[in-house]
């Protein structure tokens, strides 16, 4: 049974799983679902296209599924999908995605800090910290296990690596490669992750091979050339050919 406070709306099209808690004012509209065991506090709000799943709770004054903030939406049919297990804080917003990709996607095990702002046709993956008032402009991708830190403005497009720790305040327009730290004004390179690899369970001569790895890319002006010296001179595991493929597919090029 779901618990729905008397000053509340749910829209009755909206489809609701099993003990969900809707506190007063929060206000769920048509074409959306969720899961089960999820809390919306108080003042949440649900618009079209959300599709929610289980175990999320949603602070006072979230907007889930916002109308995109881009001019080419033309009002087609787009989703906004967020998984299990993720904290969305106070005023946090999330829009749909547009006809470019047509989801937005937000994984699982995510906390996601006060005031932060997710545009369409983001990715965010698992397991992501992401601070108070950092804003995501559209088609952002960050992979699994980032930690981004508060006030952060991120170029659209921009795709941000695994295990990355970014300083807070820092802007970008360039893609933030997997297991580093990136700081200072402009954004750049400011070395390996080593706390956050370490309490993931690397171990110390995992750390050396991709601490060498970013030696060995930014040795050279040219980035296909250290991408050779990589391929040259390490041993290529799971972890370094990511920072190959992230690296070669980049299409914003990668900060220095």
């Amino acid at each position: 049974m779901n618990k729905i406070s008397p000053l509340a709306y749910v829209h009755p099209n909206a489809k609701l799983g099993e003990n969900n808690t809707i506190g007063p004012f929060c206000y769920i509209d048509e074409n959306t679902v969720l899961g089960d065991n999820n809390t919306l506090q108080n003042s949440v709000t649900i618009h079209v296209g959300a599709r929610i799943g289980n175990n999320n709770e949603f602070f006072p004054g979230a907007s889930i599924s916002t109308k995109p903030q881009d001019l080419k939406f033309k009002g087609e049919e787009t989703l906004c999908q967020i998984g299990d297990n993720n904290s969305i804080r106070e005023n946090v917003t999330i829009s749909r995605g547009t006809a470019s990709k047509g989801t937005t996607i937000v994984g699982n095990n995510n906390l996601l800090m006060e005031n932060m702002h997710i545009a369409h046709d983001c990715v965010v993956g698992n397991n992501c910290i992401i601070g108070n008032s950092t804003k995501f402009a559209g088609e952002v991708t960050i992979d699994d296990n980032a930690i981004i830190s508060a006030v952060v403005l991120t170029h659209q497009f921009c795709h941000i690596g695994s295990y990355v720790m970014i300083q807070g305040g820092c802007r970008f327009s360039q893609d933030i490669p997997p297991y580093i730290i990136a700081g200072k004004e402009p954004t750049r390179y400011a070395g390996i992750n080593l706390v956050g690899l370490r309490r993931h369970g690397f171990s110390n001569e995992l750390i050396t091979q991709i601490h060498e790895a970013y030696r060995l890319l930014y040795s050279k002006g040219v980035l296909a050339e250290g991408i050779e010296e990589i391929r040259k001179n390490l041993t290529i595991t799971p972890e370094i050919q990511y920072i190959i493929d992230f690296v070669s597919n980049s299409k914003r090029g990668i900060i220095r």
